[in-house]
């Protein structure tokens, strides 16, 4: 492999890590950014000012207390459902437990019971005032929210098991025969709970023209151990009914409004679990939000969604939600195409995930083995079906070793002096040994692809959540050997999987410098890479930095097997006969060794007339 050559795949190595390395800002530049989003977010209404709402908190208090009622506010349509206390109503199956309040008739709080955050504690995935679930309606000249109405419960508590389904309903009343109810509805087991809302018989009182608007927003607790990665895979998804799925920026506060395509549904995404609100008729149109209040150290990002929902023929509005884990399979089994959720990547690398990766784990997966062992055999099976390039690519920088003493030769004869001449003689030599000076690179260029969506596949993996191996308590995350005070680039903590990692590349390029011949400045170029990487990965999840470490070591043995098949001696009897054979005039040059040709005959040609 020649110095352009070997650069050029490096380089693209180099570039992977780089643009992450060396264009962070400082961390004077980060906080001065934090509170200018900060402050941004509180000006938009994206996140609460607390001074603001704690002094709204008090005056709604003080009310409270005097006891004071209007009597002209409970004449004004839904007057008597603007008066009442809150109280709170519990419904439950094997998954989940789910806190009504009477409050807005709405879910309070959404508890997973199978599951806990990184710390051990409950898993609730929403909970408190700061999450909004509430109908516009427009009565008179009065504009209404029944996230502020009280609303009347048919019972007090709800337990589902087994294949049984049950319904509580919350009713929203204006007279004994005018309401608005919310059927909740659940099965013994499942992640989904189903919403109807009805109208009856206030088709005078709050007339509806293009439907209903619907404000739902919600703050996202905490719950896995890593909160800047945590947000990094938080943001808002939506759904058309042409089945195309987008998603708001995960790195920065984001809105966007849809008004040409209905919504099938909008989820409110955090790394490995999700709020999900289905509408089964579609939703005309949608309005979306994300927002990081990164001087909050409990909630992860707050999400809206302003929602205008069209009623069926019968009157009502079928919704589902769905609370739970953004693991591939279970998504998938709730319909919808929820199994998007989970950012497989981009082009090709989202195919190459999909269709080979995630079903071979998924078998792997069955037999119940240590989660550390299935990514051990997935290496192993991927560097089998590998091996034919990596063989290749073996052979191509052995032949090109054994041209060496001839290319230094050539470099003798020409000099350095003359760049586009010395091309020439190596590509006439190449010609003639019958050697492709790309053969070494175009292999690994092949499996960088494969490389990158592993890159994207265990993080986005749920399985890994929770689960250990050997040192590593938590594969989804990273395995911190020693923390210290933060550090620019590295942070504050030092990943043992990486670090072994980075020196397992690290001795990796030294062993291929030797089969390759490198010298020079290229044979130390390799070595950078390793370095950016260990920055760059060393808070993304151990169970990714383990499968870049065994994949070095299978990538030793298969060198070690490989060289026992390569002869360095019968390689150059092999160029030396090739050298020998006759040119085929009728032979056609490929079209980039062509162009090649004439792009170099022109390189010289300009340097002629300079000088």
């Amino acid at each position: 492999m020649d110095k352009n050559t070997f650069t050029g795949l490096f380089l693209i190595m180099i570039i992977m890590g780089a643009s992450i390395y060396f264009m962070k800002p400082s961390e004077a530049d980060i906080k001065k950014e934090q509170l200018t989003v900060h402050l941004d977010s509180i000006k938009k209404g994206l996140i609460k000012d607390p001074a603001a709402a704690k002094v709204a908190a008090t005056k709604v208090d003080t009310a409270q207390k005097a006891g004071v009622v209007d009597s002209a506010v409970l004449k004004t349509p839904f007057g008597a459902a603007t008066i009442g206390t809150e109280q709170f109503v519990t419904i439950e199956n094997k998954e989940m437990r789910l806190k009504l309040s009477t409050k807005g008739g709405r879910i309070y709080s959404a508890e997973l019971k199978n599951y806990k955050t990184f710390d051990k504690k409950p898993l609730v995935m929403f909970s408190g005032d700061d999450n909004k679930f509430g109908l516009t309606l427009k009565a008179g000249d009065r504009t209404l929210n029944t996230n502020d109405l009280y609303f009347t419960p048919s019972g007090t508590s709800l337990q589902v098991a087994d294949q049984d389904s049950s319904s509580i309903t919350m009713r929203l009343s204006y007279s004994p025969t005018q309401y608005v109810d919310y059927v909740y509805t659940l099965k013994g087991t499942g992640f989904k709970v189903g919403l109807n809302i009805k109208s009856t018989g206030l088709e005078q009182i709050v007339p509806v023209t293009n439907g209903y608007n619907l404000n739902w927003s919600a703050s996202l607790p905490k719950k896995e151990k890593d909160m800047t990665q945590e947000r990094q895979y938080s943001t808002v998804y939506y759904k058309n009914t042409d089945n195309d799925v987008d998603y708001l920026s995960e790195t920065k506060d984001d809105k966007k409004a849809i008004a040409d395509k209905k919504m099938q549904w909008v989820a409110f995404k955090q790394h490995f679990f999700s709020n999900v609100l289905i509408a089964k008729e579609g939703i005309a149109k949608s309005d979306f939000e994300v927002a990081t209040d990164v001087a909050d150290t409990t909630d992860v990002k707050q999400m809206k969604a302003n929602l205008l929902l069209t009623p069926n023929a019968a009157g009502a509005i079928p919704l589902e939600f769905y609370f739970g884990p953004n693991r591939f399979n279970t998504l998938k089994d709730q319909g919808y195409d929820l199994q998007k959720l989970v950012n497989l990547g981009w082009g090709p690398l989202k195919y190459i995930n999909q269709f080979a990766v995630l079903p071979l784990f998924n078998f792997l997966n069955k037999f119940n083995w240590n989660y550390g062992i299935i990514i051990l055999i997935l290496t192993i099976v991927l560097k089998l079906v590998l091996a034919p390039l990596t063989y290749k690519s073996y052979l191509s920088m052995a032949k090109m070793r054994v041209l060496k003493p001839e290319m230094d030769e050539i470099k003798g004869k020409v000099g350095e002096d003359n760049p586009t001449l010395l091309q020439q003689e190596y590509l006439k030599l190449y010609k003639k040994a019958g050697v492709n000076p790309l053969g070494g690179c175009l292999p690994l260029l092949i499996q960088m692809p494969i490389v990158i969506a592993f890159f994207r596949f265990f993080p986005s993996l749920f399985e890994l959540r929770g689960e250990s191996f050997l040192w590593m308590h938590d594969l989804s995350t990273y395995d911190a050997v020693i923390t210290f005070a933060k550090i620019p680039f590295i942070g504050n903590h030092i990943s043992l999987m990486c670090l072994l990692m980075t020196i397992s590349t690290l001795i990796y390029t030294y062993f291929n410098n030797q089969i390759s011949g490198a010298t020079g400045q290229m044979k130390y170029i390799g070595y950078i890479t390793p370095i950016i990487f260990l920055a760059t990965l060393n808070s993304y999840p151990s169970g990714l930095n383990y499968y870049y470490f065994l994949a070095n070591m299978l990538t030793f043995l298969q060198q070690y097997l490989i060289k026992f098949m390569v002869d360095d001696k019968k390689i150059h009897a092999q160029i030396q006969e090739n050298k020998k054979k006759p040119e085929d005039p009728k032979k056609k040059k490929s079209g980039f060794g062509a162009k090649l040709e004439e792009m170099m005959r022109q390189q010289q040609q300009v340097q002629a007339k300079k000088k």
